[in-house]
């Protein structure tokens, strides 16, 4: 396993980004499977920083791990509880420029992992886990 904790800002985002692709790379994942962690990974440490924190000072603690045949990302931060779960899947059908802005991060995320689960911290704040396979298929076909 591997972590690390970081200052809520986006600078911090290079920091998360490499100890994801460090994470996938030892474990032989596939170019695919990294982009999709990298994406998702990055959408979400990004959502921390911008809606959960509103740019004020926090952390986010960031652990990978290989598990069995899935790299799983932890996110945790002590930012006001909210459950990216929750949130309904966008209209696709809307033409994008009718669309109210926002919600296609989330709708990233989902696309790009196989799972995402959300609990709410002990003390306060959010653990966000992601996982996705190492499989380079699309989910869809696993």
């Amino acid at each position: 396993m591997a972590g690390i904790t970081v200052a809520a800002d986006l600078e911090s985002l290079t920091k998360i980004r490499a100890l994801v692709r460090d994470v996938a790379e030892g474990a032989d994942a596939p170019p695919v499977c990294l982009d999709d962690l990298v994406q998702a990974v990055d959408e979400a440490a990004t959502n921390i920083v911008v809606h959960g924190y509103g740019h004020r000072p926090g952390d986010i603690e960031v652990e990978a791990q290989l598990v069995d045949d899935h790299i799983v990302i932890e996110l945790a931060d002590t930012a006001p509880t909210f459950d990216p779960t929750a949130v309904p899947e966008p209209d696709l059908s809307i033409p994008p420029l009718d669309r109210r802005p926002g919600g296609m991060g989330l709708h990233l995320m989902r696309l790009a992992t196989d799972s995402m689960e959300h609990r709410s911290r002990p003390g306060g704040g959010n653990i966000l886990t992601l996982a996705r396979s190492l499989d380079p298929r699309p989910k869809e076909e696993r």
